[in-house]
């Protein structure tokens, strides 16, 4: 059973930044991941690109060279991927976390692969693994997914998608590019106003001109073999469907961190309970980092603005091993 100073549980772009810094101040650390390097971004669709520029996704002050402004999955991807080889960082691929427990020298932690022992433990698996479900009839059918990939696989195909995000509206432009024949189900009464700010005008274009057809104030009520029904303002319309595409957005694993004993909220946002100044939980020991610290607030926490977790739990850890060998 190994022993580290800090394990650090997820190796997206935030928990490479928490390894960074501890490599930097010479902690004993290793990451575990439960994918590929940037699990999150690598499940991302092919060809997303950021809301954000390449500088204010950059982490440890290392350049990120982009060939536009905003850069696209591809190219973080390669980023990422570099800093970990470059900086011979230790990151054990393929390693899910199972269990966390707080014992009375630091934690055993053990995944699917080995178990280990830390001092101290960093949360940072962000909020990508669990979809919001619809609940609905039919939602178990092969042909009703939640991650989009590839418009090329909806070609030529009678493809509804729900959500009104980035998400939802890249996949719905995208495969309509591709031939396919597109249905928008939103809930609200108007596309996301956080969709970016260069696809928002192309999607409502594409809507007024009805070559995709848009429902709104309405919701998918049942998935069939070969329809759906849509609860519409005027009433119950079924559709002739191939595909669904349920991009109705994520959630963090909450059951992972409350077996752990962190706390969260009472309310509909779950927030979990950290001290903003070090980013340690309620219990003594973890800290979290990255999107995971916004509960159900998933728009709250991103790259360019948790980059800082790092060096504020890693100073953290420092401060108080200072403070021990006094």
């Amino acid at each position: 059973m190994e022993h580290f100073r800090v394990v650090i549980i997820g190796g997206g772009p935030i928990g490479i930044a928490c390894a960074l810094e501890a490599q930097k101040n010479g902690l004993n650390y290793v990451i575990l991941e439960k994918g590929p390097i940037v699990n999150s971004l690598f499940n991302y669709p092919q060809n997303m690109q950021f809301f954000s520029s390449s500088e204010k996704l950059e982490i440890d002050n290392i350049p990120f060279i982009s060939t536009e402004a905003k850069p696209k999955r591809n190219e973080a991807l390669e980023y990422y991927r570099r800093i970990v080889t470059s900086n011979d960082l230790n990151i054990r691929l393929f390693e899910k976390v199972k269990n966390v427990e707080k014992t009375q020298n630091g934690f055993s932690i053990v995944s699917s692969k080995n178990s280990y022992t830390a001092d101290k433990v960093i949360v940072a698996t962000g909020f990508y693994d669990l979809p919001n479900t619809l609940n609905i009839p039919g939602e178990e059918l092969p042909k009703i997914s939640h991650y989009y990939k590839d418009p090329h696989f909806y070609a030529s195909q009678k493809l509804a998608v729900v959500g009104a995000s980035n998400s939802a509206i890249d996949a719905a432009l995208e495969c309509y590019r591709k031939g396919a024949e597109v249905t928008l189900i939103i809930r609200g009464d108007e596309v996301g106003p956080r969709v970016k700010y260069w696809v928002r005008p192309d999607i409502i274009n594409r809507i007024e001109e009805g070559s995709i057809k848009a429902y709104f104030n309405s919701k998918l009520t049942e998935v069939r073999q070969s329809e759906i029904v849509i609860d519409t303002p005027e009433g119950t319309v079924t559709l002739q469907n191939d595909f669904v595409l349920a991009l109705t957005g994520y959630m963090p694993n909450f059951d992972f961190i409350t077996h752990m004993g962190i706390k969260l909220s009472e309310d509909a946002k779950k927030l979990p309970q950290y001290d903003p100044e070090t980013m340690e939980t309620n219990v003594a020991g973890i800290y979290l980092a990255g999107v995971i610290c916004g509960g159900m607030e998933t728009h709250k926490w991103f790259i360019e603005n948790s980059r800082i977790h790092a060096k504020m739990i890693i100073s953290s850890i420092l401060k108080e091993k200072e403070i021990s060998t006094i």
